[in-house]
C-alpha cells in the first residue's frame, strides 16, 4: 500500500465484546469509522476483525540458554506477528530489543527490563542475580530501563530444602515495590508456589505470573487488592516433564510441581470466579516456542473461563490493562481479521486471515 492508500475493513469489526461495527477505514496508519473523503486507492479486507492480540508474558530476545542475537529475536517477533500477536509485554529479557521499536513491521513491545532473581536461584544467564540488600537499587534500575514494568523472581527451588521457596524477605519486597511505584512502574513476579504470594500481594505487587500456588485462602486477598494473574497454562503443561526430570534429585519438588499441575484449571477458574483479572500470556522465549497465543486462549476456555472473557484477556481487556488502545477512532491500526466470529469459537484465533500492523497488511 502506498502512503496515500486506504485500507477498508468490512464485515464485522469487534471494537468491544458487544460493540460490533460494520466497517472501519485506515488512512495514514490510523483507524477511522468515517470513509475518508475522496478515497480512491482502496484495498478491502473482509471478515471478523479484532484488536491485535496481546501476549502479556513473552520473552523476545531470550531462549533456553539466555540472550539471543538480533536475527533470532527478529524471527521470534515475526512468529508472534504471524499468530496475530501485535502487542507484547516482555516479562523479562537480558537482550536489548529497543531496535524493534524502529520497525513498523514488528509487534509493539512493553518491556519489564531484565528479571531480578536471588543469587543462584533462577535459570542461568537470564536474570540479575542479587541479594536482598540490593533489591531496591536493581528495581529502580530496571524501572528506569523498562516501559512501566519490573519483573521479580518471587520463588524458585531452594536446593537446600529440595522444594520451591520464596526468594525475598517481606521487608525487601515492600521497599522494592514502593520504589518501583514511586518511579511510575508496576511490578510483577514469577511465582509457582503458595508460600511466596501473601508477602508479595500485601507488599503492593500489581501482577503475578503463573500463579499456580493461588489457594482458596489467598483468592480474596488478590481480589480485594486487584492483583492480576497471567496463568501461562501452555507453560504449566510442561510441569509433569519437569517433575520427571527432577524426581531422583528433588523428589519433594517433583511431587509439588505435579500437584500444582493437577489443580491448574481449578486454580484459574476459581480466580476468575472471584473477580481476579486474568490475562493471556504464553511464556514464549524460554523453552517454549513463540506464536502460542491461540493455544493459551483455548487453555483458558478449557479451564472454565467463558469464551468472550478469554478473548478479552488477549484483546480488549488486555489492551486496556496495559494502557494501549484497541480499535478506537484515531488509534494505530493494529488488528487481526478472521474467517468467523472468534466469540463463538476461540479456536478461530489459530488461523488469522489477515494481520494488519500500523495500517499495513503484513500477513
Amino acid at each position: 500500500m502506498s502512503d496515500g492508500a486506504v485500507l477498508h475493513v468490512k464485515g464485522r469489526v469487534l471494537a468491544g465484546p458487544d460493540d460490533v461495527r460494520d466497517e472501519l477505514w485506515v488512512l495514514g496508519g490510523r483507524i477511522s469509522y468515517d470513509r475518508p473523503a475522496g478515497a480512491r486507492d482502496i484495498t478491502t479486507v473482509t471478515g471478523w476483525a479484532l484488536p491485535g492480540l496481546v501476549d502479556a508474558h513473552c520473552h523476545v530476545g531470550l531462549d533456553a540458554h539466555g540472550p539471543v542475537d538480533a536475527e533470532t529475536a527478529e524471527k521470534q517477533a515475526l512468529t508472534d506477528r504471524e499468530a496475530g500477536t501485535l502487542l507484547i509485554r516482555d516479562a523479562g529479557s537480558p537482550s536489548d530489543t529497543r531496535w524493534i521499536d524502529d520497525r513498523d513491521d514488528l509487534p509493539k513491545i512493553i518491556r519489564a527490563g531484565r528479571h531480578i532473581a536471588r543469587t543462584r536461584r533462577y535459570i542461568r544467564n537470564y536474570a540479575w542475580e542479587i541479594e536482598p540488600d540490593d533489591l531496591v537499587a536493581y528495581v529502580a534500575q530496571e524501572a528506569r530501563r523498562g516501559d512501566g514494568w519490573v519483573k521479580l523472581v518471587g520463588d524458585w527451588i531452594d536446593r537446600g530444602l529440595g522444594d520451591l521457596a520464596p526468594c525475598w524477605p517481606r521487608e525487601a519486597v515492600e521497599a522494592a515495590i514502593a520504589e518501583a511505584h514511586r518511579l511510575g512502574a508496576r511490578v510483577t513476579a514469577h511465582c509457582f508456589a503458595e508460600n511466596s504470594l501473601r508477602d508479595l500481594v500485601e507488599a503492593g505487587i500489581d501482577c503475578i505470573e503463573h500463579a499456580t500456588g493461588l489457594t482458596e485462602d489467598l483468592i480474596p486477598l488478590f481480589a480485594e487488592r486487584g492483583v492480576a494473574i497471567v496463568p501461562t497454562l501452555v507453560n504449566i503443561a510442561t510441569f509433569p516433564r519437569l517433575a520427571d526430570g527432577g524426581e531422583q534429585k528433588f523428589p519433594r519438588w517433583s511431587a509439588h510441581m505435579r500437584r500444582l499441575h493437577e489443580r491448574r484449571y481449578d486454580t484459574v477458574r476459581a480466580a476468575y470466579d472471584a473477580g481476579i483479572p486474568v490475562f493471556v500470556g504464553t511464556d514464549a522465549g524460554g523453552s517454549l516456542a513463540h506464536g502460542l497465543v491461540a493455544e493459551e486462549v483455548a487453555e483458558l476456555v478449557t479451564a472454565g473461563i467463558p469464551p468472550v472473557a478469554a478473548l478479552s484477556a488477549t484483546s480488549w481487556g488486555a489492551r486496556a490493562w496495559l494502557g494501549r488502545p484497541g480499535l478506537e477512532e484515531g488509534a494505530p491500526a493494529d488488528l487481526v481479521v478472521y474467517e468467523a466470529d472468534p466469540r463463538a469459537d476461540v479456536r478461530v484465533l489459530a488461523g488469522p486471515r489477515r494481520v494488519v500492523l500500523n495500517g499495513r497488511v503484513v500477513e
